[in-house]
């Protein structure tokens, strides 16, 4: 972790070429919009929670309650990385700047790695959701769904801010659907919400051990993890050095109550453990209701997974064009990834992340999306030791929002991450690994050589001052 970004070196790489800079055109509010629909609060309740419930059962609630705790220290390090460095390239540009241009390429790969795979695996999950009107294959439906959200991308940022503000209403609507169903047919008391049960294979009540919460804390910090956006969309906020940390904070915070909130209800509500355990929501909801409710809860889903797909394509094209323009490729590669069309939107790098998730659609996906949780509880341990290098140099009397209990909260993140860790697949640890191996060895071979070159991570001229 050496080769620190220096101010002169970011000044360097600002006057090579005069790196273009995004259009500022949103706040809070828009930024929030577009933070939320990222993390998508229904397709996560819908998608992702079932398979907690599956190896959970009445433990979901407590461990999604203890990942969200785990995420407040990690969006006090992202707003204030974010708001020191803002920059489009996100965690890749805040760790490259404090820790060292190789921990910022290490952090690019695994960003680059949850953010290829993660929009077409929960795009795939539409066609569950159009089931009540139409029959659809999952992978076509799943390629559709990244082509529009692709189209969408190339719009202005303000326009996309209304689209999905609009599919963000409809998804918290169907979430409280579901929360209040939940609550109004509840067939246990609240202490069920810690009482540690998941149903067996022979349908008996079996023990949830803390090794399983500790091994599910992984998802559940996918659940809330996209408010880091916020850090994406930086370049493209106003005042930045105020909107990112209110943006980052405020997101985690209603998010975490979207998807909590119903959570504990279908824990209470659920006819019975095993019910519980199959993790299927839909048939729940309209046991609760009817049909009817039950079709307009699975059509708001099916809306929320499009909007995620949209939102997860602009922030994914936003870190290809700031590694282009901070020359991570050979030059013809990085004069297309940093193009910029008529609506001020990175129009090459929006293709190439949407074209290849709509491709990813027809591939087995399921031991890449084990590799995301790995991928993202390493990108918030190097994003943790970036925060405990934020306030040495010249970095200490920068402009920026402060986390309060620092270095106390990144060194206790930084432990439990590691002990998370620890605790995943030995499968996904080792793809993982070798991914972030075969990275290394591009920056050995290439990038390291080129010094003066290549990977200049910079942040914006005008963020300099401010």
């Amino acid at each position: 972790m050496t080769d620190t970004l220096t101010p002169v070196e970011a000044a360097v790489a600002q006057a090579s070429g005069g790196p273009k800079k995004l259009k500022r055109s949103i706040g809070v509010v828009g930024g929030t919009l577009l933070t939320l629909s990222c993390v998508t609060p229904a397709s996560t309740l819908f998608v992702v929670v079932p398979d907690l419930f599956g190896s959970l059962g009445t433990a979901t609630a407590l461990t999604i309650a203890i990942g969200s705790l785990l995420c407040v220290a990690v969006a006090f390090c992202y707003s204030e990385l974010g708001t020191l460095v803002p920059s489009a390239g996100g965690e890749y540009a805040m760790v490259s700047t404090l820790a060292g241009r190789l921990a910022g390429w290490l952090v690019f790969v695994l960003s680059l790695l949850v953010v290829m795979i993660v929009p077409p695996v929960i795009a795939m999950g539409t066609a569950d959701y159009l089931a009540p009107l139409v029959h659809l294959d999952p992978s076509w439906t799943g390629a559709s769904v990244m082509l529009l959200a692709t189209l969408a991308g190339l719009l202005d940022l303000r326009a996309n801010a209304w689209i999905t503000g609009v599919f963000l209403v409809l998804e918290v609507i169907a979430a409280a659907v579901v929360a209040v169903l939940g609550f109004t047919h509840a067939e246990r008391g609240a202490g069920s919400l810690v009482s540690m049960r998941v149903a067996g294979p022979d349908g008996g009540p079996d023990t949830v051990t803390a090794l399983l919460v500790v091994s599910g804390l992984a998802i559940a910090l996918f659940v809330t993890q996209g408010f880091s956006t916020a850090v994406y969309l930086s370049e493209e906020l106003e005042n930045p050095r105020r909107s990112v940390a209110r943006t980052v904070l405020a997101t985690l915070a209603i998010s975490a109550v979207i998807i909590l909130v119903p959570v504990a209800a279908i824990t209470l509500g659920a006819p019975d453990l095993a019910a519980l355990t199959g993790g299927d929501i839909s048939t729940m909801v309209t046991a609760w209701s009817n049909s009817a409710v039950g079709t307009f809860v699975s059509l708001c889903v099916a809306l929320a997974i499009i909007n995620a797909g949209i939102v997860m394509v602009i922030q994914n094209s936003r870190v290809l064009f700031a590694s282009a323009r901070d020359k991570a490729w050979p030059t013809p590669v990085n004069s297309l990834f940093s193009r910029l069309g008529r609506f001020g939107s990175p129009w090459v790098s929006t293709l190439a992340v949407g074209v290849p998730g709509a491709a990813l659609c027809f591939v087995n996906l399921d031991t890449l999306y084990g590799v995301t949780g790995v991928s993202v509880t390493g990108m918030y341990l190097l994003v943790a030791v970036a925060a405990l290098l934020s306030r040495r140099g010249s970095h200490k009397h920068t402009p920026a929002w402060r986390m309060p209990l620092w270095p106390a909260a990144p060194l206790l993140l930084i432990v439990v991450l590691v002990y998370i860790l620890s605790r995943q697949e030995t499968t996904y640890l080792l793809w993982t690994g070798g991914i972030t191996a075969a990275a290394t060895l591009y920056w050995a071979l290439y990038l390291r050589p080129r010094k003066q070159t290549r990977w200049l991570v910079s942040v914006p001229e005008d963020e300099q001052a401010s």
